[in-house]
């Protein structure tokens, strides 16, 4: 099973809960962000351009701790920057499975197997570990050459250790569908729990615009990467994501599903874009005009967004929403999507855009390698 029973079972009775009470808006996730710096500086990041005196800046235990419990959310995972280079992200991480948080610590696994030591393994703990492709693909992709190969070792160090692995990949024009499955085989073999798979977001101030996929071209790529797939495959999202992902199931955007913490407060109003911020999470539930955001909305900054963020709540909703919902998860669970339209997809499969997102080496950034350096710790 992708997910742990005793993680899907908290999932589906807190999702329940949440409907018995007759609650319309909740969250599922806490998007938790200890920090900004990182010591990568990836071309389709918009999170490390903030200038230096921020990158430095970090939550204490006690803010992220607080935030848990205002928001209440059964799982947390926390993004970056890179948490690894937070100081004390091993007390964090603790004081989290100690409330019995399902908790996915996102990195880029640089650090990885040198801090191993610094964690205890646990059925709250997953390391997920951000690799974007096959190593020239995901080299090109962190611009950093030898990533992919850190990355993978750090995975399999994890595994070796009975730490929970799993995985998240961002896809952006010019990932070859071929070589994405190829890749989901690697990351089996490496023995991870499993594996999530994304579009990228159109960050504004990322340094590399022009690779990022629109709806039309995210539906086609993910329909010839995830149609005939194999048994073996795990994935960690609903069944109803990945039918969506595919052009299988329309869904509205749950903006306030993955609600985001930071230095700054609550992010208004979702993970991806940032409209101010709230003092309180209350604040932020009762403040935002929600009706503005997601695709339905016509604002233009959600026209082609279809990411993990903002739908995976959308299908978790859709499954205990209804029988229906309920059946049709079941089923697509099981569905291994057979569709030779797809194989016609992948033999015949050009990205729009030629190339590599940037040459390899260069920082895609407002930073000099130096500063990166400065901050990050390097």
């Amino acid at each position: 099973m992708a997910v742990p029973i005793s993680q899907a079972w908290t999932v589906a009775t807190y999702v329940l809960k949440q409907r018995l009470k007759g609650r319309k808006r909740f969250p599922l996730v806490l998007m938790l962000e200890p920090l900004f710096r990182c010591n990568l500086a990836c071309a389709g990041c918009g999170k490390i351009q903030y200038p230096a005196h921020i990158l430095k800046a970090e939550l204490s235990p006690e803010e992220c701790f607080r935030a848990v419990e205002e928001c209440g959310a059964p799982m947390v995972a926390i993004p970056g920057g890179e948490p690894l280079l937070h100081p004390r992200m091993p007390e964090i991480v603790s004081g989290l499975v100690a409330r019995k948080k399902y908790v996915y610590m996102c990195t880029n696994a640089l650090l990885l197997k040198e801090k191993l030591h610094l964690f205890t393994p646990s059925k709250y703990l997953s390391f997920s570990v951000h690799v974007d492709g096959q190593k020239e693909h995901h080299d090109f992709s962190v611009c950093r050459e030898g990533g992919h190969d850190i990355a993978m070792e750090g995975v399999r160090a994890a595994v070796d250790a009975g730490f929970r692995v799993t995985t998240n990949t961002t896809l952006f024009d010019g990932a070859d569908p071929n070589g994405v499955r190829v890749h989901f085989d690697e990351l089996m073999a490496a023995g991870v729990e499993s594996m999530m798979v994304s579009p990228g977001y159109t960050y504004e101030k990322a340094p590399d615009q022009k690779h990022f996929l629109g709806r039309a071209r995210s539906k086609k790529l993910f329909r010839s990467i995830l149609s005939n797939r194999k048994k073996s495959w795990r994935f960690n999202a609903s069944p109803i994501f990945m039918e969506f992902l595919m052009g299988k199931k329309d869904l509205r955007c749950t903006p306030w599903g993955m609600p985001t913490f930071s230095i700054f407060g609550w992010q208004k109003p979702c993970y991806l874009l940032q409209d101010g911020y709230a003092d309180t999470f209350a604040e932020l539930m009762e403040s935002v005009e929600w009706s503005n955001y997601g695709t339905e909305s016509g604002n233009p900054r959600c026209a082609n967004c279809m990411v993990h963020s903002g739908y995976e709540a959308s299908g978790v909703n859709y499954t205990f929403g209804s029988l229906k919902g309920l059946f049709e998860t079941a089923k697509a669970l099981f569905n291994r999507y057979p569709d030779p339209g797809a194989q016609r997809l992948l033999n015949e499969w050009k990205p729009s855009h030629q190339g590599p997102l940037v040459q390899i080496g260069t920082v895609a950034s407002t930073h000099s390698t130096s500063e990166l350096q400065e901050v990050s710790g390097d």
